[in-house]
């Protein structure tokens, strides 16, 4: 689900853009909700992180230039789109490392490259994850940082590449949680990250990490078809 804001300080003007926006992500079957503002003091009041900012420029009180340099200043990674009618404001754009400029009124193809690779950066830099919970937090999880979970009694142990963690669960309720994932099962006590894998035999399974993992005979035959079928997927074989 992308998550974009648009903040324009003309009403009819901020429906516009959000229709245009809206237009081209359903085209391109994108999920995703839009929430309009009209001022950047409410953009900066709203509780919710965004990966995409629609910003006008020329909005009275707070503009979209201090807006913007109030959201880095926030550490925010936001994409920030600005508009304008004019082009005079370009190089400002640079200071705040702004994703693009669009001129007023916006052309459909721009907007529609301009959300591609939106969209594009959006899935390179938002990983998967779960939520775990230890010690009465929930801590998340992210995916491509595991090589490998393990069972250890009632403990499953997360090995990643800052060291080891552990959290009460079950790893059959661990295991579907992850399906199509790119893990799988090779042993009762190993669930392992596909894209780890550096090679196998019918006893072992070699990790990138320099880490070896059981795997159990039965499952061997399984591991290979869902190997081959990962190995195609991500591009590793033709």
């Amino acid at each position: 689900m992308m998550s974009i804001a648009v903040c324009d300080d003309e009403i009819l003007e901020c429906l516009t853009i959000t229709e245009k926006i809206g237009k081209v992500l359903k085209e391109l079957n994108i999920p995703h909700v839009i929430r309009q503002f009209t001022s950047g003091t409410k953009l900066l009041k709203a509780a919710e992180s965004f990966d995409l900012v629609f910003l006008d420029i020329l909005m009275p009180d707070l503009d979209g230039m201090e807006t913007a340099r109030l959201f880095r200043e926030k550490s925010c990674e936001n994409m920030l789109v600005f508009l304008s009618a004019s082009r005079k404001y370009v190089f400002d754009a640079y200071d705040v490392e702004a994703f693009w400029y669009l001129l007023k009124p916006l052309d459909m193809g721009k907007l529609k490259t301009v959300l591609i690779r939106a969209v594009e950066k959006t899935k390179k830099t938002s990983g998967d994850f779960i939520m775990v919970s230890k010690e009465r937090q929930k801590i998340k999880l992210f995916l491509d940082d595991i090589s490998y979970f393990e069972i250890m009694g009632r403990m499953i142990v997360v090995h990643g590449p800052e060291g080891n963690f552990t959290y009460y669960g079950r790893m059959g309720v661990l295991e579907e949680s992850l399906l199509e994932k790119g893990f799988f099962r090779c042993h009762k006590s190993y669930l392992v990250n596909l894209k780890y894998v550096d090679g196998y035999n019918r006893q072992e399974i070699f990790l990138d990490t320099g880490e070896k993992i059981g795997i159990a005979k039965r499952r061997y035959e399984l591991f290979c078809q869902e190997y081959l079928r990962f190995m195609r997927k991500n591009g590793g074989i033709l």
